[in-house]
């Protein structure tokens, strides 16, 4: 039987991390190419289909990005867009030009993740005119900042970093005119759970000290402590990916403590389960006529298994804790 390994920076560890960046990209584009939600952008950064994931999955991920985005355009709109975003370890999402479409846009929009990611991403974005021209449209002058780990705009800004390093981050970020008075939300899916609990709990104290004003989005899994949790967990160490973070996951509230164990003020998590259950009922039975759902118990053992946790801290007093479903 396999022993859990502890995490450590070794390139196998990292590289298996960086791999289920691929996952998640993969699953969002099958689901958008069966109609689940529209997405035109993502097709410019993985080119196929790929094989068919079950309906349990697409559902899934219906739910995590309604989820997510319900959360974050409330922020936006509360704040009339007068904030900055910062998605810690967004992969290749594809957040800033659907929200540059639905005219939502943040003062300035930031991802960070691994530099290699971080490579790809900007490959595509120079490579790709329907990924270039919304930047260079929210651009004043003529060029664009741009080296292999990094690209700077007047609106957007990627950059390459480790998230478990946060001075190395801060130093970074506060370089791409990161701004600490305006209010910000920060978001992570799928994220702090491959961090050790010191290095997660370093990244959340250094955002809550930063930022006056401020939410944080984090998408994870919950209830891990049970059977369906642990197979979970076997899966990913049998691809060398390890939950580091873990212990934090093992439900709503242990979501929530490390939150107010951190410095944030007001915070509030939901199995996916329950947010799925309050997202718009129409667009909800729209999308149940997409597939057939045979395995209903499964797609409930898997929205139980995940959750939204988002916490707060408002200085400036724009009601930030009752953003909610």
């Amino acid at each position: 039987m396999a022993t859990r390994q502890p995490f450590t920076d070794t390139d196998t560890a990292d590289e298996a991390v960086r791999a289920t960046c691929d996952d998640a990209t993969t699953c969002k584009r099958f689901a958008t190419s069966k109609g689940y939600w529209k997405d035109p952008y993502i097709q410019y950064f993985v080119r196929s289909v790929g094989e068919r994931k079950a309906p349990e999955i697409n559902r899934g991920y219906y739910g995590r990005v309604q989820g997510v985005n319900h959360l974050l355009d409330a922020f936006l709109r509360k704040t009339e867009c007068n904030c900055q975003v910062i998605n810690l370890g967004a992969g290749l999402d594809t957040t800033f030009w659907r929200l540059k479409e639905e005219n939502l846009m943040p003062r300035k929009f930031f991802e960070v993740d691994f530099p290699t990611i971080v490579a790809r991403k900007i490959h595509n974005i120079k490579t790709k005119p329907p990924l270039s021209k919304p930047l260079i449209e929210t651009h004043s002058t003529d060029s664009l900042l741009l080296d292999a780990h990094s690209l700077d705009s007047d609106r957007y800004c990627i950059i390459g970093a480790d998230l478990r390093d946060v001075a190395t981050l801060d130093e970074k970020l506060k370089r791409f005119q990161l701004s600490p008075e305006l209010p910000t939300l920060l978001l992570s899916e799928c994220v702090l759970v491959y961090m050790s609990p010191t290095q997660s709990s370093n990244l959340l104290h250094w955002a809550a000290e930063t930022f006056h004003t401020a939410m944080f989005i984090n998408y994870e899994q919950v209830n891990m402590g049970d059977r369906f949790g642990q197979v979970m967990i076997e899966n990913l160490q049998r691809r060398q990916c390890t939950l580091a973070g873990v212990e934090a996951c093992q439900s709503l509230d242990s979501q929530k403590e490390r939150f107010l164990k951190t410095g944030w003020d007001h915070t509030n998590a939901l199995d996916m389960m329950s947010v799925y259950s309050m997202l718009p009922k129409d667009d909800v039975a729209r999308i149940e006529q997409l597939e057939f759902l045979d395995e209903k118990e499964l797609l409930q053992q898997l929205l139980q298994h995940y959750s939204i946790c988002w916490a707060s801290k408002d200085k400036l007093s724009l009601g930030l804790s009752q953003l909610s479903f």
